[in-house]
């Protein structure tokens, strides 16, 4: 059964069932109040028939009877209106009755003749009618008096007909107000359904989507839609990644061959030096490959989220950097630290500093480095050349190389995992030319901490931060 099916015969049983709760309760309080009026009724003439003197001046006018038919005929005038009678002695014989409908006389009749119980009702049916009868204690007897039930049948059967045909015309009116109804609120989740089920046999991800309406469709659809729009910005991105990682393979994977192939050709003719400067070019091409391959990886797949996230120092983390990069170039590295602190995975704010530090000794391979951390911020000084104004917009790019170091060893994307790490943390990097007058180069890495989970910026995306917070100086440029 569809959904619009459902909110239609929902909504109809519910209309139909409120209308025969309604028509229920009114037919049983009318039933109810028309027995009482009709037993009212009763008691006021069994009270004006026994305070009567006798039974021919019941109607006050002192008139007699016409006596002609002992046991049927009523006394003078004395008549009720709507209302019989009928009196009978101790054994339950007919003595006197106010018409030719006789009411049999029952057990209960005769215990109340009897004073054996107090008076009574019962409802009777007969095959004409069905009389509802009082009886009382009368002088040596009792008196039976009735009356009919058929009028107030009628109008408790009216109002049973009319609730049946109201329960027929509410269900009806309805089900066609239910179904404009539930149309309404169905087309555009059929029309969401057909978006999902197209991008699901096509795998197009730009399919427009109904975005109409402030009500949870409407927001389910705003939804549909920016999943739909990060997907598509992801598939992009990916797509981006494998084209530039197979172009930055093909260079690395060339040398490989060549070399190999010159190998194979000029083994024997080649002379010891020439074969160790093969090897050793060999052996600088499979670091590199295995290098650009471990970054690919991390950015690809985003192992780094993987790490739990927990309290880091991050003057522990520049100077493990700092001591790392001193071992493995000897280069003078001085570190400056205050107390900052941040909540983030250690692991990938030290790759991110470590490759801050090792991107300064790369490009300025004459001077010294500074790091400094002040408030959040680790900002890595070298002392080299700086940077070409037309790269720095383009620094932080996956395999971005500036034209003047393209010959060095690298594969484009350490300040691209800088900047992952950044936005990761709720945070960002930049990159300038120091402005002190010393020359080199100034790169700025902004920590807060991490953002709850489902927030954080995509280390796959391509778009670049453009916050620019301001860069603390070193204290040795002031």
């Amino acid at each position: 059964m569809s959904l619009r099916l459902k909110i239609v015969v929902l909504l109809a049983a519910l209309a139909a069932s409120a209308t025969a709760a309604i028509g229920i309760v009114s037919y049983r309080s009318t039933a109810r109040e028309l027995r009482h009026t009709v037993d009212d009724s009763l008691v006021a003439a069994a009270t004006r028939l026994v305070r009567a003197p006798d039974m021919a001046d019941m109607d006050g006018d002192g008139g007699g009877g016409r006596g002609d038919r002992p046991g049927r005929d009523r006394p003078g005038r004395a008549v009720f209106e709507q209302v019989r009678w009928q009196v009978i002695d101790g054994s339950g014989t007919i003595v006197l009755a106010s018409g030719d409908d006789i009411v049999d006389v029952e057990r209960a009749d005769l215990e109340v003749a009897a004073d054996l119980r107090p008076d009574t009702f019962r409802t009777v049916r007969t095959d004409s009618t069905t009389y509802r009868v009082l009886t009382v204690q009368f002088l040596d007897g009792a008196v039976m008096l009735s009356r009919s039930l058929d009028e107030s049948n009628a109008v408790v059967a009216a109002i049973l007909r009319r609730t049946l045909m109201w329960v027929l015309v509410v269900a009806a009116i309805t089900l066609a107000a239910g179904w404009l109804l539930a149309r309404q609120v169905t087309r555009r989740l059929e029309h969401l359904s057909a978006t999902a089920h197209e991008v699901a046999t096509t795998g197009r991800l730009d399919v427009p989507v109904p975005v109409d309406g402030d009500d949870e469709t409407g927001r389910l659809g705003r939804a549909f839609s920016g999943m739909l729009d990060a997907l598509h910005r992801s598939r992009q991105a990916q797509r981006q990644l494998v084209q530039d990682a197979g172009h930055e393979l093909r260079t690395p994977l060339t040398s490989l061959r060549t070399n190999v192939a010159v190998l194979r050709r000029n083994l024997d003719a080649l002379t010891p030096e020439q074969r160790t400067a093969l090897l050793d070019d060999l052996d600088s091409e499979t670091r590199e490959l295995t290098d650009l391959v471990n970054e690919l990886v991390e950015l690809a797949t985003e192992q780094r989220d993987d790490e739990p996230v927990q309290h880091v120092a991050i003057a522990d983390i520049a100077e493990r950097a700092a001591a790392r990069a001193r071992r493995r170039t000897g280069r003078t590295i001085t570190v400056r630290t205050d107390e900052s602190a941040v909540q983030g995975r250690p692991g990938a704010i030290e790759r991110a500093v470590q490759n801050l530090v090792d991107n300064a000794c790369k490009f300025a391979p004459d001077g010294d480095i500074d790091v400094t951390v002040a408030t959040g911020t680790i900002t890595v000084r070298d002392h080299g050349p700086g940077l070409d104004p037309i790269d720095i917009p383009h620094l932080f790019d996956r395999f971005y190389r500036a034209v003047g170091t393209r010959s060095l060893p690298g594969s484009g994307l350490g300040l691209a995992i800088v900047r992952s790490v950044a936005e990761a943390h709720g945070g960002s990097v930049v990159a300038r030319n120091a402005i002190d007058g010393q020359g080199g180069a100034e790169f700025a890495l902004t920590l807060r901490n991490m953002p709850p989970a489902g927030t954080g910026t995509s280390s796959i995306e391509t778009t670049q931060s453009t916050a620019t917070p301001r860069l603390p100086m070193p204290p040795s440029a002031s």
